[in-house]
């Protein structure tokens, strides 16, 4: 039962990913947040063996965050906000 919420909770994730970004933080958030469950799922799945890639898996995570995080900072300095929008228009 909670291996099925929390796959629910990736493709709601997914969904409003797809659907509703407009700000790169929003967009941010959303992907850290399937990056929990994802974990979360992993660590059920894994709960019996070994730990080791789900170990691996919140490192990368952690990596694709502070790559978001210095894209955001960038993006802020550079155009003055963080909307996908403007940046889109910007770079074509």
């Amino acid at each position: 039962m909670v291996i099925l919420f929390l796959i629910l909770n990736v493709f709601v994730g997914l969904y409003i990913f797809c659907y509703m970004r407009e700000h790169l933080l929003n967009t941010l958030l959303i992907l850290e947040f399937m990056v929990l469950r994802i974990f979360l799922l992993l660590v059920l799945y894994f709960s019996l063996s070994s730990y080791y890639y789900s170990l691996v898996y919140l490192i990368i995570g952690a990596c694709e965050g502070a790559l978001g995080l210095s894209i955001l900072i960038i993006m802020r300095r550079r155009y003055g906000g963080d909307f996908i929008r403007e940046l889109s228009l910007i770079l074509n």
